[in-house]
């Protein structure tokens, strides 16, 4: 055989080769089983309750080895409805699935892990324990009618959650628009490999409480939201005795009457490997970031960047506390401890004249702490005794940015605090304030560099060091004239400043006596 035609069969077997390939890889897969809910029975009126139907449809997929239930255009009214594992629920354009007004409707489900919540909050309209490979998808809109269920003193029972998943593994919930919750919206207990992405939530009233709710769950991705919330818009917890661990949160939109990105009002079992980037905060009651220890565990590398915020009550809040509130069944919780967070470029407009703070407790600091490329731009009106005013330590107290009232310093107040780096921020008022910039008290180990602040000419500094040991100050340059810009209390020492452009500055270092 010549060359040329070795060539030629060559040629030919892997052009055989090639189209068997591209045959394989064009053919589509085999779509899941579809099971319309109108086919068991769902009238989609409004007014006929649904839930059995539904329920049907979903236990059909289940026992078939799984599927997809379609809830088409129409309006489904419901109680509670128990996904089965790979299973998913479609409500297709135009398809409204409307929570019941009845609370009897919801019967109690309670999960069988041990949570600090256990005892309480049973009920939900879409519920999962134990599941595998269950979604939640489409393009219709989910509505608790949470407007029914008023709050009531000790009715922690009596109103559902809109959606709560224990334990379950492989979720999606994507692109649906969610209304109007009872209780929390949305409550991840203990799952893993969770993605929700493209969801919008609307739930306005301050008894709706939270958005989304991801607890000690591992493996989530939270992306392309939209959240307006009565309570926290996106909360992650550690409810249970396990971690809170590897969860990205990006490109959401955050409206909330509380918090908009929260991370550790309940703790227990810690945080690590945390990233939140790309969101966007507006008309926000409390903190537009609360990142907090409280309920024992250990919270650890946790990165916040690349955040706007407009008109917030206050923009940052670190808190490391000693609640300790016990999981039932469980001893109390020893000391927690929080280190290794990163909150970097950060701008923020319309940031109300609280103040930020970053505080541990005694001899319990916050450890590893750096704010970064920050630019703030606070209310003001701030005055010589917000600044005087003692701040309790509130060691036990709930955790939040308005947990100390009036802060000492107009940005930052900084207490108990070991190794804290501060780099690029800029601060500034609206009105005059007669507060530092900044206060740090008992902080040790500090690298101050590149601030541009402004102070009122009544201010007592810039800067306020009480208790502060070993800290590097440079590279800043604080506009306009000043009279002070870092005063020493207290047995602050081992201070130096270096490469500083302080021309505008009267006395660039006073020490108390």
């Amino acid at each position: 055989m010549t060359d040329r035609i070795r060539l030629a069969a060559l040629a030919l077997f892997f052009s055989i080769i090639g189209v068997a390939t591209d045959t394989l890889a064009a053919e589509p897969a085999r779509p899941a089983a579809c099971y319309n809910v109108r086919d068991y029975g769902a009238t989609g009126d409004g007014k006929t309750l649904d839930t059995a139907a539904i329920q049907k449809a979903v236990d059909a997929s289940a026992a078939a080895g799984g599927g997809t239930v379609v809830l088409p255009a129409g309006t489904y009214l419901s109680g509670t409805i128990c996904l089965r594992s790979h299973v998913t629920l479609y409500l297709g354009p135009g398809a409204v699935l409307r929570g019941s007004r009845n609370i009897a409707d919801y019967p109690s489900h309670t999960p069988q892990i041990l949570y600090v919540y256990r005892p309480r909050f049973t009920k939900s309209l879409i519920y999962a324990e134990r599941a595998e490979g269950i979604g939640l998808t489409g393009q219709g809109l989910i509505d608790g009618q949470g407007e029914f269920f008023p709050a009531r003193p000790g009715d922690d029972g009596g109103r559902p959650y809109i959606l709560r998943f224990s334990e379950c593994r492989n979720v999606e919930v994507r692109g649906l628009r969610f209304r109007n919750s009872a209780r929390w919206l949305s409550h991840y207990l203990a799952c893993e490999d969770v993605v929700i992405d493209g969801i919008s939530i609307h739930a306005p009233i301050r008894a709706n409480r939270d958005g989304i709710d991801v607890d000690s769950c591992r493996h989530v991705r939270i992306a392309n939201c939209h959240i307006h919330s009565g309570d926290d818009a996106i909360v992650l917890k550690a409810t249970a005795a396990r971690p809170c661990e590897h969860v990205t949160v990006t490109n959401c939109v955050l409206r909330s009457m509380a918090s908009a990105l929260k991370l550790g009002t309940e703790s227990n079992g810690g945080f690590a490997d945390i990233a939140v980037s790309n969101c966007t905060i507006y008309d926000t009651g409390h903190s537009g970031i609360t990142l907090s220890m409280v309920d024992g565990g250990v919270c650890e590398r946790i990165t916040v960047s690349n955040i706007t915020m407009k008109n917030v009550a206050s923009a940052i809040c670190i808190r490391l506390g000693n609640r300790a509130r016990p999981i039932p069944d469980l001893p109390p919780p020893g000391m927690g401890a929080m280190r290794d967070i990163s909150i970097s470029n950060v701008q923020a407009d319309g940031v109300g004249e609280t103040g930020c703070s970053v505080t541990g407790i005694p001899g319990f600091p916050l450890k590893n702490v750096t704010l970064e490329n920050i630019r703030l731009r606070f209310a003001g009106g701030g005055t010589l005794a917000d600044f005087a005013r003692p701040i309790p330590e509130k060691e036990d107290g709930y955790p939040s940015g308005r947990m100390f009232g009036i802060l000492p310093a107009y940005g930052f107040f900084c207490r108990h605090v070991e190794n804290l780096r501060l780099r690029g921020l800029d601060l500034s008022c609206e009105k005059p304030d007669d507060r530092p910039a900044f206060v740090l008290d008992d902080v040790r180990d500090l690298n101050l560099f590149d601030l541009r602040a402004t102070a009122s000419s009544s201010a007592p500094a810039l800067v306020v060091f009480k208790n502060v040991q070993g800290a590097l100050i440079h590279g800043c340059r604080p506009p306009g004239p000043l009279d002070t810009f870092l005063r020493l209390q207290g047995t602050t020492g081992d201070i130096a400043l270096e490469a500083n452009s302080l021309t505008s500055v009267k006395h660039p270092l006073q020490r108390d006596p």
